[in-house]
């Protein structure tokens, strides 16, 4: 039966409860720290080649904020939607890159066949996905797993929560990376001069070096 809000005060009362489900789900990507997410850090951060993160639909979306990020931060990388990667995009890839995908269920046919043909050329798959025991997940080298709540995506169907805490482990792996890398503020600015960041970035780039 479809529930109707009216009362400003049940509309306020689902708003939260969406709003702390997202917050729950965030704090869960911490289950994904561990040896696993230490290896794949040095493992990017060491890297010669480049990131290709990939995902479809909402993972998609995850995976091209990822991708953007990641070069941001001094790791070179960028998006390939597994259908475009299917139609001839996978040749974009040498032994020296990396694949990270992205899929809260990781039974994505198209996904699924993007990563195996993937892996042959690339140098590593690094699979970001709620069911560790899936097809992406075996074809995987590294498995980033994330335990999410039983309320983390709205209607246990459209990947909200899931998908907020796919981008959390990914914001710590882009961090991580950029200070293991030795990649400076200063460094982040030169190639980002636009916008407020490079309005104000100078100033706090200089602050921000005693980290």
């Amino acid at each position: 039966m479809l529930e109707t809000l009216s009362e400003s005060s049940a509309i306020l009362t689902a708003a939260r409860r969406v709003i702390a489900a997202n917050a729950a789900a965030v704090s869960a990507a911490e289950t994904a720290l561990g040896e696993t997410f230490v290896n794949v850090c040095r493992l990017l951060a060491s890297g010669s080649g480049k990131v290709l993160v990939t995902g479809s639909g909402t993972s998609g979306a995850i995976a091209i904020r990822a991708a953007h990020l990641l070069s941001v931060a001094g790791t070179p990388a960028f998006y390939l939607a597994p259908a475009d990667g299917l139609h001839g995009g996978l040749g974009v890839l040498r032994g020296e890159d990396s694949v990270i995908a992205i899929s809260k269920g990781g039974g994505s046919a198209e996904l699924n066949e993007f990563c195996r043909r993937a892996r042959r050329l690339a140098g590593c798959l690094i699979a970001i996905t709620a069911s560790p025991e899936s097809e992406l997940a075996v074809l995987a080298d590294h498995v980033l797993p994330l335990t999410l709540p039983a309320d983390a995506d709205l209607g246990a169907i459209i990947a909200t929560g899931s998908s907020l805490a796919a981008a959390a482990l990914l914001d710590a792996i882009t961090d991580v990376t950029r200070m293991m890398r030795g990649y400076r503020w200063d460094q982040v600015i030169y190639t980002h001069p636009a916008g407020a960041v490079g309005r104000d970035g100078a100033n706090l780039a200089s602050s921000a070096q005693s980290e």
